[in-house]
């Protein structure tokens, strides 16, 4: 069994923090099982770990660290703080593409480039006199056509 702990820190500095945590869980060969520290929140960060004396003996010496919260928290408080991991895309160049969030929503477009590190894909909108690239986010995008392939017309079944 685990717990979700809070360790308060100096703002801006969880970073450092966690650097330090994880060295001294690391050298005292403590159950510390995960840290995660949240974007949207300052001067937090959580520890999961097996008991409250590991997660205490992690942070102990630490600068920046100001102390455990006094109860473990439940996974459904944080919850909301952690965002869905990317699955893998399927997406290639020459795909025609609807866009699905932006100034451009509902535009039909076709890839011209992809990069994955930055998760943004260049498109040409296909309505458009001239053709311009724009660069849009990843997930701002829904393959609606393979190059190749055709519009197949919906069949009565």
């Amino acid at each position: 069994m685990s717990y979700i702990f809070a360790l308060r820190t100096t703002a801006n500095r969880e970073d450092q923090v966690m650097d330090f945590v994880y060295s001294h869980a690391q050298k005292k060969n403590l159950k510390i099982l995960s840290l995660i520290r949240p974007h949207d929140l300052r001067g937090y960060i959580f520890i999961e770990a097996e008991s409250k004396v590991d997660a205490e003996s992690a942070f102990k010496g630490v600068p920046y660290a100001r102390g455990l919260l006094p109860k473990p928290l439940d996974f459904k408080e944080i919850e909301h703080m952690f965002e869905q991991a990317k699955t893998n895309v399927n997406i290639q160049k020459n795909d025609i593409v609807e866009i699905i969030s932006g100034p451009f929503k509902r535009e039909k477009a076709k890839i011209t480039r992809i990069d994955m590190a930055k998760e943004e894909v260049v498109v040409e909108l296909l309505e458009a006199a001239v053709p311009i690239p724009i660069t849009v986010s990843l997930d701002s995008v829904k393959v609606i056509r393979r190059e190749g392939e055709t519009e197949e017309e919906e069949k009565p079944e």
